[in-house]
């Protein structure tokens, strides 16, 4: 019998090669991310696999698992640990080898099964895993069943079962790959740059925009987990100026960029202008609209205010929900209200029917973006991007914060914008329109300049997000406010970037 997990092992040290290391602060809200030995080591991964098997006879879910990985050095490894574990508690595991996350959950509805663990840590540093889970396609598990899982894992309550077994699925990615494209190529001649940061969708992003029918340009698609130029992030502005580099000197359409696992899309123009995934979002949610009457959409608090604001979109009758930042939180509320798409500012784009199943995949939203081309071809990117209203909007940026104190800064820096506003005070020189704290703290001033501080759900990171309809210098003026209350905290660090 497996021992119950401990947190203070260490490696090269007897007890590490036979006792599981499991970190709590590795379930996040709603995946799970670990520094690999560091904070779990392979027998933690089976006790994981354990917890998760445990957890889905408790929930009454048929005991089949969908499995994948992307393609880190270590990350085999742990699929296998995982799949030892999971078997062990009696499930039957599907492994589809290889494989993006969205190709993991397109496998929940090809082989018919009900569950998926997807090895990866998407677009964070070498050294880091984690594990996509959930068991009610399309959607991911959120902090009930994260905490749920956590006691089964921490508390070593997991129950072995007999029936255990292991199904390897050799062509579901041929299967993945035909359902992005079944609907025939794009009839605009298009040169696309696709950049994959050498993450696991270099191995499958240029074959799907070959097949749509774009002349490709390829862009650190090598597979190196290393990630020798930047890591594949395509919120991140060292990407983003590579896709735009690369745009300028091969005369591309468009330039798309994916993550490490493939569930999120960076867009930069033909004009090598960065266009911040929101804002994308807003192009396709008009080109969606139009489409469909009454649209309904939703948005993360980190996304542009256009969304309820753009003349366009009011027009055509569309509708915008604004929610809680995250991956599983976007998915599961997108499928609650039904709507045609949900846009996260990070890239994460929520595809229903007939864009998508439901669930984030950065080709299906690159295959998207395509789409709205072709049905506009007398518009480049460029032009789609113009006939947005102006406004200034920040990079994601992320101070660091450690795990143990992130979620308590914010609820100071609630409290704080909270007291200012109640007291009739000012930001920026502006009194508060509004207060969303549905995630985080989202400040709205009275021309509509907004700033947010929120606790990254993956990472041990604040979040701050800026944006102004009237000028760059409110923009700037808003976030020199939430940075100077932060700056007051000494639990707060560095940047990885930040505005002047």
């Amino acid at each position: 019998m497996l021992a119950k997990p401990r947190a203070d092992l260490v490696p090269n040290t007897p007890d590490f090669e036979r006792l599981p290391l499991v970190k709590a602060t590795g379930f996040r809200e709603y995946d799970a991310r670990w520094l690999f030995e560091k904070e779990i080591n392979l027998y933690g991964v089976q006790a994981l696999g354990l917890g998760l098997g445990t957890y889905l006879h408790q929930r009454g879910v048929k005991p089949h698992i969908v499995t994948a990985h992307d393609f880190r050095g270590y990350s085999m490894s742990i699929k296998q640990a995982l799949t030892t574990g999971l078997m062990a508690s009696g499930c039957t595991v599907h492994d589809i080898g290889l494989a993006l996350s969205p190709m993991a959950y397109f496998a929940q509805f090809a082989l018919d099964v009900p569950a998926v663990a997807m090895v990866t840590a998407s677009h964070n540093d070498n050294g880091w895993t984690g594990v996509k889970m959930g068991c009610d396609r399309p959607l991911t598990f959120g902090p009930d069943e994260m905490s749920a899982l956590k006691d089964i894992v921490l508390g070593g309550t997991w129950q072995t079962r007999d029936g255990g077994s292991l199904v390897h699925v050799p062509d579901l990615e041929d299967k993945y790959v035909a359902d992005l494209v079944k609907g025939g190529p794009v009839t605009r001649k298009l040169k696309v740059v696709c950049a994959c940061g050498n993450g696991t969708a270099g191995a499958f992003a240029p074959q799907v925009l070959e097949a749509m029918g774009c002349e490709v340009v390829p862009l650190d698609c090598e597979l190196d987990h290393s990630f020798p130029r930047y890591n594949p992030n395509p919120e991140d502005m060292e990407m983003l100026h590579a896709m735009r580099d690369a745009v300028l000197e091969s005369g591309a359409d468009v330039g798309l960029g994916f993550d490490g696992d493939g569930d999120r899309c960076g867009v930069v123009d033909n004009e090598g202008n960065e266009i911040f995934a929101d804002k994308v979002g807003v192009m396709l949610a008009r080109f969606m609209s139009s489409e469909h009457e009454n649209a309904q959409f939703v948005v993360d608090v980190k996304s542009t205010g256009l969304y309820k604001t753009d003349p366009v979109l009011k027009a055509q009758g569309a509708r915008t929900d604004y929610w809680k930042t995250g991956h599983s939180y976007m998915k599961r509320r997108t499928n609650e209200l039904g709507a045609i798409a949900g846009f996260e500012k990070s890239g994460h784009y929520f595809l229903g029917e007939p864009y998508g199943l439901g669930y984030d995949d950065g080709l299906a939203s690159a295959i998207a973006i395509l789409r709205m081309l072709e049905r506009q071809p007398e518009k480049s990117m460029a032009d789609l991007y113009r006939d947005l209203p102006q406004t200034w909007g920040s990079p994601t940026m992320s101070p660091h914060c450690a795990d143990e104190a992130k979620y308590g800064i914010v609820e100071k820096a609630v409290a704080y914008f909270q007291k200012i506003a109640a007291d009739g005070g000012k930001l920026a020189g502006q009194a508060i329109r509004e207060l969303i704290t549905v995630n985080g703290i989202r400040i709205v001033l009275a021309d509509g300049t907004w700033g947010l501080v929120r606790a990254s759900s993956n990472k041990p990171e604040l979040v701050v997000v800026c944006e102004s309809p009237t000028s760059e210098d409110m923009m700037k003026a808003m976030f020199k406010a939430i940075d100077m209350h932060l700056s007051d905290y000494p639990e707060v660090g560095e940047y990885n970037q930040k505005i002047a």
